[in-house]
């Protein structure tokens, strides 16, 4: 069973004892699991809708009942719960149909209203489907469609086709002819557009539902009985156009609602089932950009459901025209495949914007639908749900640089995904850490203290205050009292705004700086009460000012507008005044600039660094300069383009860190090459310690690896602080470039894009020592394989393309927004490693079965892991050949890890 259904079982146990919603903790005790783990599986049972959040806190859980499958009112196997929409907009409408179809004896006539467009059609067949399905009628009985619009013009000719005619009842009736309402006998006659029904052909109708029986036209003498369904269908009010005579004979009417009556999530599932429907006439994937489905999601469709298929038919029509004719690799819808009247869509995001942001949260720029695939394949996630683990990273340029879209269409696609990221300081703490175990870090009166203090704020507070509080706050203290003592200063910059949001907080921590005042002999300044309400305050170490605090973007270049044109369009797409813009005429001395340009970055930076971006000459030198006289943190890319203004604004409106943003827009700049970076091969393996309370802790937690790594390991431990993030971060690239970082320990939580995390409560409850060992290991086995191939490999160096192929698969991992499987992982290493010696020595590839098919499934993840392989190529002056390029895609897709 997989965990994450572990955790739904536990929550519904739970609520048998107490139905008033469940936390994380509770769920966590009875699985013996970390908190923050159990949240993250909750939090995916909550996405797909398995459980409801409480609001409040702590958040509470509680499950929603799946489903009877006794229930023969909820069975899902019927023809009307397939529709989409069955448990949306449509549920009315479905219950109806069935009490209609069910009713006894016979069933009731039914009317159905709506709009053009709305699937009235579909809707009547479907319920002749259902009454077949429930045996209501037998599986032969027909379903006779008709619609009166088309003999409009001709009443007379439409109760013929209805009712049969007599011979000799008008003129040219030369024969009998026998009516639907016949041919419809046992089954359903469908009258679509019955409002186009003239009186008396609505008079010859309810007397045969009156009577069940009729006469044909010019009929004097028979009457032919028969049991027929009638539903009727309608665009306009029936109180307008039809007898009351009439419709009171229709005891069952049902309304449709228009498109612009459902959600944009249904809205959304009825375009992934076109799409499909497209994908199986193709016979190939469908990709997507996303900001063109925004367009079909947002867009005005007065005709409904039937105008938006014949949309998604066009544009699909116009991107499979340019995949032949351009001879492109894949099939992929953009803007300009979209009619005119779709692409003014996407003008709507803003009214949408969050309902836009939930719908795509964990989804990609481009996304790959398929008729065999049960649900849309989504190029980022790939149905991973890293929420809680992994600071998820868009790739909006990179992916569709890499499709080969033009960059005039690029400027029109701006991904809008808004996740919200929340940054933990404070490490979880597991069940089981023993108080000697801790000790080691701060001594036992320090914890004894902690405990007297929460419990009088969790008192005064009305607050409940975990482990991982009670665990931060003793090695903050611990810190805090090393300072006092040797009168060092403690310094808040942010006091005045901590007093002022957190003011009940604050209150109650200067009554607890004085129980530390008593019993460690001190003096607490001020600005430590200030600390300590930090974590107090329900979010500790992160107050809202801190979170609106983001990286600033100045934009220079030379040219009277260039600048401005870029930051206007940037903040007009990205919906918020971020980015700034100097333009720099050509007459202009360098030094004037610089003086306007450093008092800019003074004026935006907010704590968090600014990201220089100009266009070329001494521009590029100011950010360093900046830097010198100022102390701010300033990076700077050259050569930037409006493309990547957008994303780097974007980026940085949601919280990103300097250093990210700056790397992804050093790949972003030179994305048309190819990845050919190649590492030192002999870095020394490292591994840092870091505490938010400065280098005490992380000292001694440096000491406690050491002690219990006992076992001799290729590996320098690094203590570091955090009391200034940008600071920390910036030592942790330096040490990159010369050694190889394998992980963090941390008190506080770290996740780096490439460096693995271990709270510092893992390594004294012992878990985290044996992951720090496993890390070594699997790089120690790196080292061992290098030496095994040594014999094996014919034509290359097997340490260097080890190395190598490492770094392609992490790339890979990356493009395709997956992990792999760890114990998978060493055998795509030697299955890439042997490849490129086989075919550097003239080898030839290995046939892969159904080929052409896994092309057409696969188009786009195949370019993307040619790209990556493009490394290996022109380091080795080899061809990866397509059928070797299918066995390594699967192999990826096969072994994604599931979360």
């Amino acid at each position: 069973m997989k965990k994450v259904d572990q955790v739904y079982e536990a929550l519904v146990k739970l609520e048998e004892r107490q139905q008033n919603g469940i936390s994380a903790i509770e769920i966590s005790k009875v699985l013996d699991t970390d908190r923050a783990n159990i949240s993250r599986y909750l939090n995916k049972l909550y996405k797909n809708k398995r459980v409801e959040k409480l609001e409040g806190r702590p958040v509470l859980y509680k499950s929603i009942k799946e489903k009877s499958i006794n229930d023969k009112s909820l069975d899902t196997g019927n023809s009307l719960n397939k529709i989409i929409g069955g448990q949306l907009s449509l549920q009315v409408p479905i219950q109806q149909a069935r009490a209609s179809i069910l009713y006894p004896p016979n069933g009731l006539h039914t009317l159905i209203l709506g709009e053009t467009g709305v699937g009235k059609s579909m809707f009547a067949e479907l319920m002749h489907q259902f009454a077949k399905e429930s045996k209501v009628i037998n599986k032969e009985a027909p379903f006779i469609p008709f619609n009166c619009a088309d003999y409009a013009e001709n009443p007379q000719l439409i109760m013929a086709q209805i009712f049969g005619v007599k011979k000799g009842a008008y003129t040219g009736a030369d024969r009998d002819k026998e009516g639907l309402l016949k041919k419809a006998d046992s089954g359903i006659l469908f009258l679509d557009e019955v409002h186009r029904l003239s009186p008396q052909g609505q008079e010859m109708l309810f007397t045969y539902i009156d009577k069940g029986y009729f006469r044909p036209l010019g009929e004097t003498e028979n009457v032919i009985s028969v049991n027929v369904r009638i539903i009727a269908a309608t665009t306009e009010d029936p109180q307008s156009y039809l007898l009351k005579t009439f419709t009171r004979r229709i005891p069952m009417t049902i309304l449709l609602p228009p498109l612009r009556d459902k959600g944009l999530m249904e809205r959304y599932s009825l375009i992934e089932s076109f799409i499909k429907k497209e994908s199986k006439r193709i016979g190939k994937s469908i990709y997507i950009n996303k900001n063109s489905l925004i367009s079909l999601l947002l867009y005005d469709c007065p005709n409904n459901i039937g105008q938006l298929k014949s949309d998604i038919q066009l544009a699909c029509a116009k991107a499979f025209v340019n995949y032949k004719s351009k001879e492109e690799d894949y099939i992929l819808i953009k803007q300009s495949d979209l009619p005119q009247h779709v692409k003014k869509g996407l003008m709507k995001i803003q009214k949408y914007r969050e309902e836009i942001d939930r719908i795509f949260k964990s989804k990609g720029d481009i996304l790959r639908f398929y008729h065999k695939d049960e649900k849309p394949y989504d190029i980022k996630d790939q149905y991973r749900d890293n929420e809680g683990f992994y600071d998820v990273i868009e790739r909006k340029l990179e992916s569709l640089k890499n499709t080969g879209i033009k960059d005039e269409e690029i400027d029109h696609i701006i991904n809008i995904t808004i996740e919200s990221h929340f940054k933990k300081y404070i490490g979880d703490l597991p069940k089981g850490i023993r108080k000697k175990e801790i000790s080691k870090l701060v001594n036992i009166e320090i914890l004894e203290v902690v405990e007297e203090i929460l419990n009088l704020a969790g008192e005064k507070l009305g607050r409940e205050y975990d482990e991982k509080i009670s665990f931060g706050l003793a090695l903050h203290l611990h810190g805090c009292i090393e300072r006092i003592q040797k009168g060092n200063k403690i310094y808040n910059p942010k006091l005045n705004t901590i007093r002022v949001e957190y003011s009940d907080e604050f209150v109650v921590a200067m009554e607890i700086a004085k129980i530390i005042d008593y019993r460690f002999d001190i003096e607490t300044p001020l600005d430590e009460i200030g600390y300590l309400t930090m974590f107090l305050a329900s979010n500790p170490l992160e107050i809202d000012s801190e979170e609106k605090a983001n990286v600033g973007i100045l934009v220079i270049m030379h040219g009277n507008s260039t600048a401005s044109s870029m930051v206007e369009v940037s903040n007009t797409l990205v919906g918020v005044d971020h980015a700034v813009a100097l333009d720099m005429p050509l007459n202009m001395k360098p030094q004037d600039m610089y003086k306007i340009a450093k008092q800019h970055v003074i004026q935006i930076d907010k704590g968090k660094g600014v990201l220089l971006m100009v266009d070329m000459g001494s521009l590029t030198n100011f950010g360093d300069m900046i830097y010198e006289e100022t102390g701010i943190i300033v990076k700077t890319i050259d050569m930037v383009s409006t493309p990547i203004v957008i994303d780097t604004s974007r980026k940085a409106v949601l919280g990103r860190e300097l250093h990210e943003i700056y790397e992804t827009c050093k790949e972003l700049n030179s994305y048309n090459k190819p990845i050919t970076r190649r590492e030192n091969v002999n870095k020394r393996n490292i591994i840092i310690t870091a505490c938010f309370t400065g280098e005490g802790a992380s000292e001694r937690l440096k000491r406690i690896i050491e002690e219990k790594l006992y076992e001799k390991y290729n590996v320098d431990i690094i203590p570091l602080n955090i009391l200034d993030r940008r600071e920390f971060l910036c030592r942790i690239d330096q040490y990159k470039e010369e050694h190889k970082v394998l992980a963090v320990v941390s008190t506080i939580d770290i996740h780096l894009n490439d460096i693995k995390f271990i709270p510092a409560t893992e390594v004294l409850s012992g878990e985290g020592i044996q992951r720090i060992k496993d890390i070594v290991k699997e790089e120690e086995a790196y080292v061992n394989i290098c030496n095994s191939l040594k014999e094996h490999m014919t034509c290359v160096d097997s340490k260097i393309v080890i190395n190598d192929v490492r770094f392609v698969i992490e790339k890979i991992q990356e493009r395709l927004d997956i992990l792999i499987v760890e114990e998978v992982k060493i055998g795509i290493i030697l299955h890439l490693s042997f490849l490129v010696d086989k075919l550097c020595s003239g080898g030839t590839e290995t046939t892969f079965d159904d080929l052409k098919e896994y092309k057409n499934q696969y188009s786009r993840e195949l370019i993307l892991i040619k790209n990556c392989l493009k490394t290996l190529e022109e380091n080795y002056n080899i061809e990866i050949g397509e059928n070797e390029l299918a066995y390594i895609c699967k192999m990826f897709l096969l072994n994604k890890e599931n979360i």
